[in-house]
């Protein structure tokens, strides 16, 4: 069973991948793992932190459709999805996807496939706190454009 935690306390990337791999069993040939962090700037405004809020129930729900999306695409062994809310002071550790799989090139795609969609579907809400203000963030047009490049199978990385 794939694991989604949405939660306000750090993670332990190292703890989770080996959670990962316990539960992938003995077939599991690659985990993927991504970690995404607050940045310190947007363009020319200094980031402080970011503000996540949920609707809980209805993230971990959006979580799941995209990771039952992703093991209708790939052979997965086990997926976890840990997503922070709350205040994060830049630098913070914000999101880790980690995948499992027999081989690499499945782990690798259903890893960035679930990102590029938790940022364009799963229910957040995001407010920069920055140096000149606070400011509510949308997914951007690219968010959109990679999440929308897996229509053809693929991932947009590099057009």
């Amino acid at each position: 069973m794939d694991e989604i935690r949405v939660q306000t306390d750090d993670f332990s990337v190292a703890d989770e991948y080996e959670a990962c791999g316990a539960a992938a069993g003995l077939d599991c040939g690659a985990i993927a793992t991504f970690i995404g962090l607050v940045r310190h700037a947007d363009g020319d405004s200094k980031v402080e932190g970011l503000h996540l809020e949920h609707y809980p129930g209805m993230t971990e729900a959006s979580i799941k459709n995209i990771i039952e999306d992703a093991r209708n695409r790939w052979s997965l062994q086990h997926v976890r999805v840990v997503h922070r809310i709350g205040t994060l002071p830049a630098g913070s550790q914000i999101v880790l996807v980690v995948v499992a799989s027999s081989h690499r090139p499945d782990a690798f795609a259903a890893c960035e496939f679930i990102m590029d969609f938790l940022k364009t579907e799963a229910v957040f809400w995001k407010k920069e706190i920055r140096s000149d203000g606070e400011l509510w963030i949308r997914s951007t047009s690219g968010d959109y454009e990679r999440r929308d490049g897996w229509d053809d199978g693929v991932s947009s990385v590099g057009e």
